[in-house]
């Protein structure tokens, strides 16, 4: 292929791109402490939530209708499209490895991919053969050599061709390394990842990976295989990555954890725990990912993150936890953990994309298991968010995340496997525990901020209890760890549990276990500031003590605790 241009300018294609107007600056600068900030959170009902609405912080339709009367309650919808800042596509002109956002040091990897005159608005084509995505501990060895041939020859394009194995390896490096900036705001920059955004991205990822694959080996139901690490007969590296003459082989791994050793969806830089243990803790950590903390939409896909506002507002379940710990079990044993285990790097790994299949996969079940309940955002600024993607055939396009809630209606399906996790609710180790009343724990109200470079132990009100059944069906009861501040450059790690008696923190098979935050290391590092929400509901009727004023949170560290200050914590409640 011959090399593509490398100075040029945009020439769109444009379908059916909605016409929307840039808000104003004075409303989407979140930076600048002197200017009020915007909320468009809304529940599913369409109300305006006030779980977190704090001082200088208003919802965005409050705004309009106080604004001198221009905006009457007839225009109230397309006014508030008007000032939408769902985050927009970027400018491949503009990209550049520059320098290191917290350091300053000139970066040494540049993710920059090739670029073209033209950008189409891509639409789904109509299926006619569907995708099959096997469970790679269940592949064929027919199916492995086609594998292995498709990433073969992607290897093979030349190195300027956007579908080569490299550059498509880049695609994930300059989203997720801080390599763009924001359409419209070059104070900030573009991260696709601890936020709604994680899952539509890396689903448009691996379509056109995987239909580059198909197209080279000229098969249309060609489909990614899945890494099964939730189901304990997955729970080992796939076999077809371990051949050291296959394409798919790559030896930047940590040799510890080659097969047999059982994948820990825990992991935090050791293992400490027998293999039975590691597969009971990863079940538990399984069912706490997909269904205790994930009432809300909030909880599972992520905080909301827009043009104008800083990039890590607040990870899901998954990407915190089981998603994390296997980047960084797989990677090497360095402290920067290349490839698996450093944002830049990941898309070398032939693994990574069996890895994020699964997540792709667990999408699918969690909303499959809301059933009628409402399965994703309504915001348009969620929906109407864009990207850019080069398809199987080279050609630049954009897409957005509207399209990427049904994989039945992008082509592909995953060979069905039982979710054992399922049946993995935790029991607790203590019942009507009454460490909260006797301990001498700190309230919230003393010690933070704190650097977590050891256990911290704080008693936390709840400004509700003995809720009713209808209460809890309403609204859920959430732990907010808010004010996280951590170097992104640094794998950090730590657990949370409450009214934890036995302090036993290698055991997370029990219900005084919360959850973690957990971070993958990034090549450009910034000073992030960020959030978790851990669901309590279930929690509490576990432990049995949903008539209890206040309960005992544990922050244990597992990893880079030096680097992690927390900001605050409390109890509110979200429908």
């Amino acid at each position: 292929m011959a090399a593509l241009p490398l100075s040029w300018s945009f020439t769109t294609t444009t379908t059916s791109a909605p016409f929307v107007t840039r808000p104003s600056r004075m409303l989407i600068d979140a930076k600048r402490s002197d200017r009020f900030q915007v909320s468009c959170e809304q529940n599913q009902t369409g109300s305006t939530r006030s779980d977190e609405i704090s001082h200088g912080k208003f919802d965005r339709r409050n705004v309009l209708l106080g604004m001198g009367g221009l905006f009457s309650a007839a225009n109230l919808v397309s006014a508030s499209s008007t000032f939408a800042t769902p985050l927009e596509a970027p400018d491949f002109t503009k990209c550049s490895k520059g320098t290191n956002l917290n350091t300053g040091q000139p970066l040494d990897v540049d993710c920059c991919p090739p670029v073209t005159t033209e950008i189409i608005d891509y639409k789904l084509p109509p299926v006619t053969k569907m995708r099959f995505r096997p469970a790679a501990h269940l592949a064929t060895k027919e199916y492995v050599a086609k594998y292995e041939k498709a990433v073969e020859l992607m290897k093979a394009l030349p190195a300027d061709d956007p579908r080569n194995f490299m550059q498509q390896a880049n695609v994930h490096c300059a989203y997720c390394n801080l390599t763009y900036d924001q359409v419209g705001d070059s104070d900030l920059k573009i991260q696709v990842h601890n936020s709604w955004h994680f899952y539509p991205w890396h689903r448009w990822y691996l379509y056109f990976y995987e239909r580059i694959l198909g197209k080279l080996i000229d098969d249309p139901t060609f489909g990614l295989p899945f890494w099964n690490w939730d189901n304990p007969k997955g729970m080992v590296m796939p076999a077809m990555f371990v051949n050291t003459s296959s394409s798919l082989f790559n030896a930047r791994r940590n040799q510890i954890h080659l097969p047999p050793a059982a994948t820990d969806l825990a992991y935090f830089g050791t293992q400490s725990v027998d293999t039975t243990q590691i597969i009971s803790n990863n079940l538990t950590v399984m069912y706490n990912e997909m269904v205790r903390n994930v009432q809300t939409l909030e909880d599972f896909y992520g905080a909301k993150y827009n043009t104008g506002t800083q990039p890590d507002p607040g990870p899901g379940t998954v990407e915190r936890g089981s998603h994390t710990a296997l980047h960084v079990w797989v990677g090497e044993a360095t402290s920067t953990g290349e490839d698996m285990g450093n944002f830049y790097s990941a898309g070398r790994e032939p693994l990574f994309f069996s890895h994020h299949t699964n997540v792709d996969r667990l999408w699918t079940i969690w909303r499959d298991l809301r059933g009628s309940k409402a399965k994703d955002f309504v915001d348009s600024d969620w929906l109407n968010a864009s990207y850019l993607f080069y398809d199987e055939n080279a050609q630049l396009v954009r897409v957005k995340v509207a399209d990427t809630l049904d994989n039945i209606k992008m082509g592909y399906e995953f060979q069905k496997v039982d979710t054992p996790w399922l049946k993995s609710r935790p029991v607790a180790r203590a019942k009507k525990s009454k460490i909260a009343s006797t301990t001498a724990a700190p309230s919230v109200d003393s010690i933070f901020p704190v650097k977590l470079d050891k256990v911290v132990k704080v008693l936390v009100p709840r400004p509700k209890k003995s809720r009713s059944k209808k209460d809890k069906e309403n609204e859920e009861e959430l732990l907010v760890i808010e004010g996280i501040e951590v170097d992104t450059a640094i794998f950090v790690k730590f657990d949370v549990f409450v009214n934890d008696e036995d302090d036993d923190p290698n055991t997370l098979d029990k219900a005084e276990y919360a959850g973690c935050f957990s971070l993958v290391p990034h090549k450009n590092s910034i000073l992030s500031k960020t959030k978790i929400r851990l669901g309590l509901s279930e929690l509490l009727e576990d432990l049995d003590v949903e008539d209890d004023e206040n309960i005992l949170v544990s922050l244990v560290p597992k990893a880079g605790g030096d680097n992690v200050t927390i900001g605050g914590i409390k109890i509110i409640y979200s429908s």
